[in-house]
């Protein structure tokens, strides 16, 4: 095998071809909608096409499934005013649950939110997570639409992309693209990104990013300043985990590993004479982390957690989203001498 920690690290930077990892930390947390099953049996009671989409989706032309998109999930968005500006947001449940980005509610505990009805209501900041720009809002009143959540775990490059939201206070902007790639790091404390090149603006943060069956896939959060077409989302998934720990604890636990890490696929396997073709090849091993107590370095290729296959970046998402600070995950690797295991206990990640 080559010896790639250069190479991949200039990669990582021009993004030749390759999706970047988390920036140092794995997410541990428990989802809201879709895999509890009492909060899935509600979301769906509330709002059927949260489980199923539509099987005419396929049937319409580019243009029909914008407008349907359009006209299923504006009921959903929200505009949201606070100390520091303003904003956008998505309900996610019948009961007044919001979410939207951090720095658009920083410093307020209570905003002005929007309806599409044209109803103001007022919004408790229920709590937030800085490190990945996610808040959550209640409103109180009457049961509100929320929008159909997507498994952001699943979605593809090049798929479609609809991003709703408030641009300079033009409300309910609608703007499409496509997945330009996925789980880009923009620095530690902003991973496992969404990258579209739907046009997202000032205003448009906190919105929701949708797939062609009007499911939310991101939560719209930054845009990269002198470039066009580069616009980035929290995915969903991510999202409403943080959703569900306030919810349901009032605080916020993530389980941290401690690397950064890019995807192998069969270009780079190739290039790089790599001893396989699917995994996560580490990039960083951070000094004094559960991933360097556990004998981790750089240029190892993860392929197992816990027996879970880590095929993508994707798998290796989705199980430390699952997992507690406390917990002790098996990691079998491969290096240019063969396969190895080794276990890590894993600590609760800290904003820095």
């Amino acid at each position: 095998m080559k010896n790639v920690t250069g190479a991949l690290a200039f990669a990582a930077v021009l993004g030749v071809g390759i999706g970047v990892g988390q920036s140092l930390m794995g997410n541990g947390s428990t989802p809201l909608l879709g895999r509890d099953p009492a909060a899935s049996a509600a979301a769906t009671s509330n709002n059927p096409s949260n489980a199923t989409p539509s099987a005419t989706t396929s049937l319409l032309t580019p243009e029909e499934t914008v407008i349907a998109v359009t006209k299923r999930a504006t009921p959903a968005v929200v505009s949201i005013r606070s100390r520091s500006g303003s904003g956008s947001g998505v309900i996610i449940r019948a009961d007044g649950v919001i979410l939207t980005n951090e720095h658009v509610v920083r410093g307020s505990r209570v905003v002005e939110v929007g309806l599409a009805s044209g109803e103001e209501l007022t919004g408790q900041v229920l709590g937030f997570d800085r490190s990945i720009d996610i808040a959550v809002v209640r409103v109180e009143g009457r049961r509100l639409e929320p929008a159909p959540l997507g498994d952001s775990d699943q979605i593809q490059v090049g798929q479609s992309a609809i991003a709703i939201g408030n641009p300079a206070g033009f409300e309910r902007t609608v703007t499409t693209g496509v997945v330009s790639a996925l789980d880009r790091s923009l620095g530690m404390n902003y991973a496992e990104l969404i990258q579209t090149d739907a046009a997202i603006n000032p205003g448009n943060s906190g919105g929701p990013l949708l797939d062609s069956s009007g499911r939310v896939i991101g939560i719209n959060t930054a845009v990269l300043r002198n470039a066009v077409g580069i616009g980035f989302a929290v995915p969903i998934n991510l999202a409403r985990d943080v959703a569900e720990q306030l919810l349901s604890t009032g605080v916020i636990r993530r389980a941290f590993l401690g690397i950064d890490y890019l995807e192998v696929d069969r270009e780079l396997a190739a290039y790089f004479d790599l001893p396989v073709q699917e995994g996560i090849i580490l990039r960083v091993v951070g000094e004094g982390t559960p991933a360097h107590a556990a004998g981790l370095r750089p240029e190892d290729i993860i392929v197992q957690v816990d027996g879970t296959p880590i095929k993508r970046s994707g798998d290796f998402v989705k199980v430390m989203r699952s997992k507690r600070p406390g917990d002790t995950i098996r990691i079998t690797g491969m290096r240019p001498n063969g396969k190895f295991t080794t276990q890590a206990r894993l600590i609760e990640f800290e904003e820095r």
